[in-house]
């Protein structure tokens, strides 16, 4: 039903709803709960099409989102990174700050399992050590 709200409430729902989101996106379990739920491309969504208010909750939702690795991706995927920077310049100081944070945690993506699992895929023997040259 919160979810629900960033689509189909009027513009004072869709604010305190993408708000509300944006207070529970603070918690680490939440943080998967609500990308679950389907919140992240509303958001995204929001970026553009809400009001200025709306956008300010929006990009803090998702800037609290993005410190979620798999949460990144789907951020990715549903434009965010495009719609955020858009916000850098038009956006309200505070909607150009969250979009900033939101924009430095998506740059930062822990590659350390995709890069294992490639090494394992392509025979590479880990527990050998690295010799000094």
């Amino acid at each position: 039903p919160l979810v629900n709200l960033l689509t189909s409430g009027t513009a004072i729902a869709i604010k305190n709803a993408a708000g509300a989101l944006w207070n529970l996106a603070v918690n680490d379990t939440n943080k998967v709960i609500i990308a679950d739920a389907g919140a992240i491309s509303p958001l995204v969504n929001l970026l553009t099409s809400g009001t200025a208010a709306a956008k300010e909750k929006a990009a803090g939702a998702l800037w609290c989102l993005a410190a979620n690795e798999k949460n990144k991706v789907t951020m990715a995927e549903a434009g965010a990174i495009f719609s955020l920077a858009n916000l850098l310049t038009s956006g309200t100081a505070i909607a150009k700050e969250k979009a900033a944070r939101a924009l430095e945690d998506l740059s930062k993506i822990d590659l350390s399992n995709e890069i294992a699992a490639a090494k394992r895929d392509a025979g590479v023997d880990q527990s050998r050590k690295r010799r000094k040259i």
